[in-house]
């Protein structure tokens, strides 16, 4: 279908496979049809384009929003029952608490005249939420046709695998369809779309190229690309306003933009300030280096645990080893109080800087900062080596060495104070020279 392939782009493939199951409307399509991949993958466009595109009658349902069985069964029923009563105009608000009440009400809504000779989709967004849910929710829905006897099909959208959903008791299995990520020839073509209308295709392409050029190695999210060019292209257009430049002087173009991309760089994902703040902050020229509002110390967003690890690190290196039994033993028995008064000390260990610490050290701090149980998985130790490939931490000494790998936080007292604030944990507490 052309008119689709200009507003679906670079989704032919799943927009073809998604057509052939779906067939004539009158046909039985596949009973349930599971849609995966990773966020801004394009799932939840291209499945609603789709079903209004080709005029099919379908609902549509976010799980985040109906959070509960009921709420979510109702939701269902009471769109599909203003789908049948659309055209008398009038329709009743339908209750239902149970799943077996819902396919009892599920073949009355749907025996509705304009509903009876086609296929009904039900398509569940974020349906990952449905596992926290009743058991027999999710093996309902993926035979709903067979339960119902009706001509349905249901569609699940979600960014984690299958195998993450299946029962153990074993459920109907779905026709899986895999949403893979764009590439950056992909968004390129996307993003160029968009261009606005004053202002030609070649030169808004320009513009995406020297934008992916800059942030597809750090974010691959078309939303988040999309706001960010939006945001930046009045700068970038700026000098042709002025008639300093004209849309083929490429060089000018990116003199102008390029430290402005790099401001932007670390508000990626974060939303400290608005669209509006960013263009008033734009258009006054701030200095790169000193922009109110944003936190030089945020700029990097942390998974849970790696904040734990960053912390744990911390600790190892400004305090002395010794002193771990003080602060990490519950019942460590009488210490001498008088062996840890600074007054001993000749200078505090943050004038010295960060000492290195071996890894079991790290990882002993770790599970007793931790509040459950954390065991030294994969997952672990390959958050420890993203830390050092961000720089927040430091592989001392050389790879072939015999003992085990140690290393240096190199963060500061300000960024780590800032972390420990997102996890609720009191790094003062635990530091050696604030005691």
């Amino acid at each position: 279908m052309p008119h689709l392939e200009n507003v679906v782009l670079c989704r032919e493939s799943q927009v073809s496979t998604l057509q052939s199951l779906f067939g004539e409307r009158h046909h039985f399509s596949f009973p349930s049809i599971f849609i995966y991949g990773h966020t801004a993958s394009g799932k939840t466009y291209v499945t609603q384009t789709l079903l209004k595109t080709l005029e099919l009658p379908h609902v549509f349902v976010n799980c985040v929003e109906c959070f509960t069985l009921r709420l979510l069964l109702e939701q269902i029923l009471n769109k599909l029952n203003h789908l049948s009563s659309s055209e008398d105009g009038c329709s009743t608000e339908i209750t239902c608490e149970t799943f077996n009440d819902f396919v009892r009400l599920f073949k009355q809504v749907t025996a509705a005249e304009n509903l009876k000779d086609q296929t009904v989709y039900i398509v569940l967004d974020k349906a990952e939420y449905l596992r926290d849910m009743e058991a027999n929710l999710l093996p309902g829905f993926l035979r709903l046709q067979e339960l119902a006897d009706r001509n349905v099909t249901v569609l699940f959208l979600s960014e984690i695998v299958w195998e993450k959903f299946r029962p153990n008791t074993g459920c109907f299995e779905p026709f899986v369809l895999y949403f893979p990520d764009y590439s950056i020839g992909n968004l390129q073509k996307i993003l160029s779309h968009d261009h606005p209308p004053e202002y030609s295709a070649d030169f808004y392409a320009a513009y995406i190229n020297i934008l992916l050029g800059v942030f597809y190695t750090v974010c691959r999210d078309l939303k988040e690309l999309r706001h960010l060019a939006v945001l930046n292209f009045p700068k970038y257009c700026e000098p042709v306003v002025k008639g300093e430049a004209s849309e083929r002087d490429t060089r000018k173009l990116w003199r102008n933009i390029e430290p402005h991309l790099k401001k932007a760089m670390q508000t990626v994902y974060l939303r400290e300030i608005s669209s509006s703040q960013w263009e008033k902050l734009q258009k006054d020229d701030t200095d790169p280096g000193q922009l109110k509002g944003l936190s030089a110390h945020t700029h990097v967003e942390l998974p849970y645990y790696s904040k734990f690890i960053l912390i744990a690190a911390y600790l190892a290196s400004y305090n002395p080893a010794r002193t771990d039994k003080r602060f990490f033993l519950k019942h460590h028995g009488k210490i001498k109080k008088t062996s840890f008064l600074k007054k001993h000390e000749k200078t505090s260990n943050h004038l010295l800087g960060p000492k290195p610490f071996p890894l079991d050290r790290l990882l002993a701090i770790l599970y007793s900062i931790v509040d459950s149980r954390v065991a030294p998985t994969a997952n672990i130790f390959s958050q420890i080596t993203s830390l050092v490939t961000l720089q927040l931490l430091t592989l001392v000494g050389h790879d072939d060495q015999l003992d085990g790998p140690k290393y240096k936080c190199t963060v500061s007292l300000d960024f780590i104070r800032a972390i420990a604030r997102t996890v609720n944990f009191d790094i003062i507490k635990y530091l050696y020279d604030f005691l």
